[in-house]
């Protein structure tokens, strides 16, 4: 009886310790004004069998955003091995810099976005070696572009990429190395602006992505789905963000740090457009959308950059348009 009242004793300290620490941790202030971005997807847009440029002209007009996160997606820009495109992208950077926007750039392999890792149809079978000198060839086109935009502030490098157990079966193991001559690379090209490096909000540890970048962004899904169980709500709250970025800031040292996808349309398994548009509702209806905003505020983070937003666009066509008028709202604030 005396030894598991010792271990008691223990756990509870254990506990409580952990318990008063979270506490601590979580005292950073909440902004009193937060600045909202988007992340923009041509793919997406195409995805739903929209206009791109309809809708990218129309978060830019009519919504009025200032802030986005862009993709130079490898088969976007490399949909021939050697032969570039960079027309659709060099039309959203110009647009971008004609208003005064700013544009956090992510280049490489993994990039924002389902499958997570974009590869071209004809580098699929290439080796890995002979990937990476792709990959290596894509950033530095890419970046000796538009190093010269001053409405670019910030490359990001790579997505979420110790995200490992996500997407696994379209990226394999992460190659710690290579990342870092992606980042070496970057700053060789384009020493005046910040690197950033991401990480998931719900299953990343943090470290790794602070300590490899100059700025950090992660991630927040509050309603996830999964086929076997239906709907899940995150059991995190807001203070654990808030906890995880001081421990960060006392470990590795402070950084500029980002929500950069703050998740706003359905979780679902099958496109959109062959999903009906009762399940989408079920799964972001208004409420839900408004509650995911009203958490990402008492995250802590003053810069956050909204995800779903060609959605909103697809949905005010079917009629549905709070979602677009929502976020009207939040841009003019």
């Amino acid at each position: 009886m005396i030894w598991i009242k010792k271990i008691t004793k223990i756990v509870f300290v254990v506990l409580a310790t952990f318990f008063f620490l979270l506490i601590f941790l979580s005292l950073r202030s909440v902004p009193e004004k937060i600045f909202y971005g988007v992340s923009f997807s041509k793919y997406h847009s195409d995805e739903l069998q929209l206009d791109w440029k309809e809708v990218y002209l129309a978060i830019l007009s009519d919504l009025g955003v200032r802030k986005f996160r862009l993709s130079a997606h490898w088969p976007m820009v490399e949909p021939e091995r050697g032969v570039y495109n960079f027309s659709e992208l060099d039309y959203q950077i110009e647009e971008a810099q004609k208003r005064n926007a700013e544009v956090i750039l992510s280049v490489g392999r993994r990039l924002p976005g389902w499958p997570e890792c974009h590869i071209p149809e004809w580098a699929q079978e290439l080796s890995w070696e002979i990937k990476k000198e792709r990959i290596l060839s894509l950033i530095r086109e890419t970046v000796e572009r538009y190093k010269g935009y001053s409405s670019i502030k910030y490359w990001q490098v790579e997505n979420e990429p110790f995200l490992s157990v996500f997407a696994q079966e379209h990226c394999g193991e992460l190659d710690r190395d290579f990342l870092k001559e992606e980042i070496a690379l970057v700053k060789e090209i384009d020493p005046t602006r910040p690197i950033l490096v991401t990480d998931s909000g719900n299953l990343g540890l943090w470290k790794d992505a602070w300590r490899y970048g100059d700025a950090f962004g992660t991630s927040v899904y509050m309603y996830l789905w999964n086929p076997t169980i239906g709907q899940v709500r995150s059991i995190y709250k807001p203070f654990w963000y808030r906890a995880k970025t001081n421990l960060m800031d006392l470990l590795f040292g402070e950084k500029k740090s980002f929500l950069i996808e703050l998740s706003l349309e359905p979780w679902l398994l099958e496109p959109i457009i062959n999903t009906p548009i009762e399940v989408q509702l079920e799964r972001m209806s208004i409420d839900k959308f408004n509650e995911v905003i009203e958490f990402a505020e008492k995250t802590g983070f003053d810069n956050q950059y909204l995800w779903g937003i060609e959605w909103w666009y697809w949905m005010q066509k079917q009629g549905h348009d709070d979602y677009w008028e929502r976020a009207r709202e939040l841009f003019k604030s």
